[in-house]
């Protein structure tokens, strides 16, 4: 009998080792595959002329020029109401950490995966970038989703009990509450605007890749965005489209 014990513990052990093994492989593996994919091109933007003799003041990002947003919105398919806040949202993170090098075609894809910039459930982008209707994510209950209770009161998703991404970049609230940034200059961070959204994915993206021009950074910023070998191909795939379509930077 006690034969017996020390063989089934050790067959536990044997199990729990060769187990831990395989799930550091395939995370190896998963990771390995990801860097091995170049970075999308950046696309090019742009940006509206200053009068003569203007200098920018420090922390205001120039906006993309009327006529290159119209036109890009028609090759991508992008509202110009988004197209405005990728553009705005990519030239503040490279501002803000310049050896990032996101271009706002990566910004955009990530955009048309979560929301379709902001016109799922048959929404739209208001003129000051306000979603028409509010944009949650199912419940967070652990139910075919990660399983994360509670954190803001229902504040930002209208449930006590379990948390929902919201907005058109699809934050959860305990990560817009680190995270969230004011992209529109109102003095507040609102996951439900486009501006502050683009802003805040933007950033978080530059911090979680470094540099963006990398194949390993491009692949891990987007991966730590969503956990997800899918959802990195498909933004990668977005990308790389919305690039050829508007142009790249030479």
């Amino acid at each position: 009998m006690l034969r017996l014990k020390r063989l089934v513990v050790l067959g536990l052990f044997v199990f729990c080792v060769i187990t831990g093994f395989l799930f550091w492989a395939l995370r190896f593996s998963g990771a390995e595959t990801r860097g091995a994919l170049p970075a999308p091109p950046r696309a090019e933007a742009k940006l509206a002329m200053l009068p003569g003799g203007v200098v920018p003041a420090v922390n205001i990002t120039r906006s993309a020029d009327a006529q290159w947003l119209v036109q890009a919105a028609a090759q991508t398919g992008i509202p110009a109401r988004a197209l405005q806040a990728y553009v705005a949202a990519a030239g503040a993170a490279n501002e803000s950490a310049p050896t990032c090098g996101i271009g706002w075609n990566t910004v955009a894809a990530v955009g048309f995966v979560e929301t379709a910039h902001g016109t799922y459930g048959g929404g739209s982008l208001t003129a000051n970038g306000e979603a028409s209707g509010p944009i949650v994510g199912p419940s967070l209950n652990g139910d075919g989703f990660a399983a994360i209770p509670d954190t803001d009161a229902g504040a930002l998703d209208g449930d006590a009990r379990w948390d929902h991404a919201v907005g058109p970049m699809q934050f959860i609230p305990s990560t817009w509450q680190l995270a969230g940034r004011d992209g529109n200059g109102d003095g507040k961070a609102d996951p439900f605007s486009i501006d502050d959204a683009a802003l805040t994915a933007a950033s978080y993206l530059c911090a979680r890749g470094g540099d963006l021009t990398t194949a390993g950074g491009w692949s891990d910023a987007i991966y730590a965005y969503n956990q997800s070998e899918s959802y990195v191909n498909q933004v990668r795939d977005r990308a790389t489209t919305y690039a050829a379509q508007a142009g790249t930077a030479g």
